[in-house]
């Protein structure tokens, strides 16, 4: 719904995609009624969500300029630019916000692990073989420490193994 924008008189442009950035960031994003006489409710809010998607999608999968500016074909060369010129203004304090939104998604933090292996064999011949690993986690939260214990089979642990390979694979594309 980018083609909203096109309403906007283009002076008023980089105004407006500010405040929005602003709302990103968690600060006050622009309001309804400084702009209520050019969009009707239906479209402001459309508005809002496309620009803030637009915005935090942009900056965290690192799109380059280009198709930022393929993307907004539809509004006009005159939008598209402001549009990239707060986009390069702002980038490193949406990332900012990004990074600090995906930190909150929980205030505990491993502080220190364990691990142990237990082999379990059911038959004299070993026709059975069942391993476990037994993981011991110290995790702090809110300031206390906290220690968990989980038990688990082969199965689990590769789906664990992969889980953190693939969170580690994000953690180094933000870095």
């Amino acid at each position: 719904m980018v083609h909203l924008l096109g309403k906007l008189p283009s002076e008023e442009c980089p105004k407006l995609l500010h405040r929005v950035v602003d709302g990103v960031c968690g600060r006050e994003p622009p309001r309804m009624a400084d702009y209520g006489d050019t969009w009707t409710l239906v479209e402001w809010m459309e508005l809002l969500v496309s620009f803030s998607s637009l915005f935090r999608l942009t900056v965290g999968k690192k799109t380059p300029d280009e198709e930022v500016l393929a993307s907004l074909a539809d509004v006009g060369s005159g939008y598209g630019e402001a549009v990239l010129t707060v986009l390069r203004a702002r980038r490193e304090e949406i990332r900012q916000a990004l990074v600090e939104r995906t930190n909150n998604v929980s205030n505990s933090t491993l502080q220190d692990f364990d691990w142990q292996i237990k082999l379990a064999l059911s038959s004299d011949k070993i026709s059975s073989l069942q391993t476990l690993l037994n993981l011991s986690l110290d995790v702090k939260e809110n300031g206390a420490l906290k220690p968990l214990s989980v038990e688990m089979n082969r199965e689990e642990l590769q789906t664990l193994i992969s889980s953190l390979e693939a969170a580690n694979k994000v953690v180094l594309q933000l870095k």
